[in-house]
């Protein structure tokens, strides 16, 4: 018979936050991009046209952007983490992947961003 799965995705989320171990990253700030991606647990069958069906990736948007905003971490690891574990909260949620860029790494050397991402995958019912 098979089964379907819904996947969500929000890519590149752009915040500007004062994350890293460095003073001035601290006090200067800095932009960070985030991409959000989450299955659901168990979606209606056949699929109900109702935002109570689903997950807000509005809500998700906002929730990530106040994470990364209103918190300050020494790693992009921890933040990213953070993230998860507030995601996850939902009941709706089966699995879900943050993944945290930082362009402006203090770093020698010409990179385009390091990447980190956290991945979690609720158990099977």
């Amino acid at each position: 018979m098979g089964s379907k799965t819904y996947t969500t995705r929000l890519h590149n989320l752009v915040v500007y936050a004062y994350h890293g171990v460095h003073p001035e990253e601290k006090t200067l700030g800095q932009r960070f991009e985030i991409d959000i991606e989450f299955t659901l647990a168990n979606p209606p069958q056949p699929w109900r046209d109702d935002l109570r069906s689903t997950v807000s990736y509005v809500n998700l948007n906002r929730l990530a952007s106040r994470i990364a905003e209103r918190e300050k971490f020494d790693l992009i690891e921890t933040l990213a983490d953070r993230m998860v574990e507030e995601v996850r909260k939902h009941p709706l949620i089966a699995s879900v992947t943050i993944r945290v860029r930082k362009p402006s790494v203090p770093i020698q050397g010409v990179v385009d961003y390091v990447e980190v991402e956290v991945n979690w995958e609720g158990d099977s019912k």
